[in-house]
C-alpha cells in the first residue's frame, strides 16, 4: 500500500556550553558521553508531557568514536541517561555534519512512518581525543593522487579556498571574524543564546593534576568579545607562511555536545509539545575534497531543487563558520553581503565554537529561536561543510509565519 510521508517537526534543542579543548578547557576533567547525558536528560525535563518510552530512537554522532565517544554511543548514552531500556540507540559519523546527519537521518525515519519521536544530536570532546586520532588514511589517496595532502588538513583546504577565490582575501575573512564575535557578544547581552545552553558541573584540576574543587559551565568559552581588525592582523597563518586563514577567522578546537527531539507534526500536536520548525528538505553534496569548504553550495542547490525553492526564498540563514572564508564563498556565490544581517545574526562557530558533530543542533537552535521572533519569514536554512569534501544543509519553515510584513 502507498505511503504518504509525514511532516517532521523540530520540537526542541538543547546544547553545553562550548569549551576549549585541551588542559586548560572547562571540559578537560569531563567525560564526553556525560555532556551528551546532560543534553538528553534537559530535553526530558523541558518537555515533562513526553512519555520517555514514547521516544523511539537515539541517534548521537561523534567524529572520533573510540573511548568515551564509542560504544555505539546513542544507545549508552541513552541508557545513562535515565531512557527506558526499550528505547534503541545508534552512532553515527559525518564529521562537522554529524548531528546534522542524526537529524536528518531519522527525519527520514519519521516521514516514513518508523518513528514518532527521536532524540538526535552530537557531541565532540576534541580534548581527549584530538580529529583523526587513530585513524588510518589508505595510502591510495596520496599514491594514486586521489586527493591531494593538502585535503587532509581542514586549515590547509580553507588556504585553498582562499587561492581559488583571489576576491575572498584575509581582510575580508578577519572583518567577517570581527562581526562573527560583535554578533555573539550581542546576543549574549540580550539573552538569545542562554536559553538553550545546559550549565554543565565542572570538575577543576591545577597544572600539576591536583583537584582545586567544582565549576559550573554556563556559557561558551571561546568567544573572544571585543576582538578587533588590528589584533587579528597579527594572528600567525598556520597552515602555510604568509596565509591568510588564522585563529581569527576560523574555529578553534572546542568541546561539546548537543541534543534535538524530533517528531511527527500529528504526533507533536496530539502531546502537547512545541512545534518550532517544519522540515522542508535537505540534501548532502560531495566537492573536491581539498576544498571541502565550498560544499554548502552544490547541497543548497540540491536542497532548494527538492523543495521547489529559490535561494529569494530563504529569509534566514544559519551557515557553520568553520572558517570564515567558506562562508564568505557561499555569500559571494549568492550574491549576498558579507554583513547580510540575515546569515548568522546571533553570530557563529567563529566565537561560539565548533565541537565538529554537535554543531549542526546549535545551527538549528538559533534558527528556530529566531524563526520566533520573525513571523514574517516563512523559510530558513542551516548548512555547513564536511571534511573530506561534502556540504549539508537543511530547508525548514517557520510555523510562527504569518506572511510579509
Amino acid at each position: 500500500m502507498p505511503r504518504t510521508a509525514r511532516d517532521v517537526v523540530f520540537v526542541d534543542g538543547v546544547r553545553t556550553p562550548f569549551g576549549k579543548a585541551g588542559p586548560k578547557g572547562i571540559y578537560h576533567d569531563t567525560r564526553a558521553d556525560d555532556l551528551v547525558i546532560k543534553c538528553i536528560r534537559e530535553l526530558l525535563r523541558r518537555n515533562p508531557d513526553l512519555p520517555p518510552e514514547r521516544v523511539d530512537e537515539v541517534a548521537v554522532a561523534a567524529t572520533t568514536q573510540i573511548g568515551d565517544q564509542g560504544l555505539t554511543i546513542g544507545r549508552s548514552a541513552a541508557l545513562l541517561a535515565g531512557l527506558p531500556k526499550s528505547v534503541p540507540g545508534y552512532a553515527i559519523d559525518r564529521m562537522c555534519a554529524g548531528a546534522m546527519t542524526a537529524v536528518t537521518t531519522t527525519a527520514g525515519g519519521i516521514a516514513f512512518g518508523a518513528y514518532d519521536v527521536v532524540v538526535a544530536g552530537g557531541v565532540e570532546h576534541m580534548g581527549r581525543h584530538p580529529m583523526g586520532e587513530g585513524v588510518d588514511p589508505n595510502p591510495r589517496f596520496l599514491s594514486e593522487r586521489l586527493v591531494d595532502q593538502s585535503a587532509l588538513f581542514m586549515g590547509m583546504t580553507a588556504e585553498n579556498v582562499h587561492d581559488r577565490f583571489p576576491q575572498l582575501t584575509k581582510e575580508r575573512a578577519d572583518a567577517f571574524g570581527v562581526r562573527s564575535q560583535e554578533r555573539a557578544a550581542k546576543a549574549y547581552a540580550n539573552g538569545k543564546i542562554q536559553q538553550d545552553l545546559v550549565p554543565v558541573a565542572v570538575r577543576r584540576t591545577s597544572p600539576e593534576g591536583g583537584e582545586t574543587g567544582w565549576g559550573l559551565a554556563t556559557v561558551d568559552e571561546p568567544m573572544r568579545p571585543g576582538t578587533t581588525l588590528e589584533g587579528l592582523a597579527g594572528l600567525k597563518t598556520p597552515f602555510r607562511p604568509h596565509g591568510r586563514v588564522t585563529a581569527g577567522n576560523s574555529a578553534g578546537l572546542n568541546d561539546g555536545a548537543s541534543a534535538s527531539l524530533l517528531a511527527a507534526e500529528d504526533v507533536a500536536r496530539d502531546l502537547g509539545l512545541p512545534v518550532r520548525m517544519r522540515m522542508v528538505s535537505f540534501s548532502f553534496a560531495g566537492v573536491e575534497p581539498e576544498v571541502m569548504g565550498i560544499g554548502p553550495v552544490p547541497a543548497t542547490e540540491k536542497a532548494l531543487a527538492k523543495a521547489g525553492l529559490s535561494i529569494d526564498d530563504i529569509g534566514l540563514f544559519e551557515i557553520n563558520e568553520a572558517f570564515a572564508v567558506q562562508v564568505l564563498s557561499f555569500l559571494d556565490h549568492y550574491g549576498l553581503a558579507d554583513d547580510d544581517e540575515r546569515v548568522n545574526a546571533w553570530g557563529g562557530a567563529i566565537a561560539f565554537g565548533h565541537p565538529l558533530a554537535s554543531s549542526g543542533v546549535r545551527l538549528m537552535n538559533q534558527l528556530s529561536r529566531q524563526f520566533e521572533e520573525h513571523p514574517e519569514v516563512r523559510y530558513g536554512l542551516t548548512s555547513m561543510c564536511v571534511g573530506m569534501g561534502m556540504g549539508g544543509t537543511v530547508i525548514w519553515e517557520n510555523p510562527h509565519f504569518e506572511g510579509k510584513k
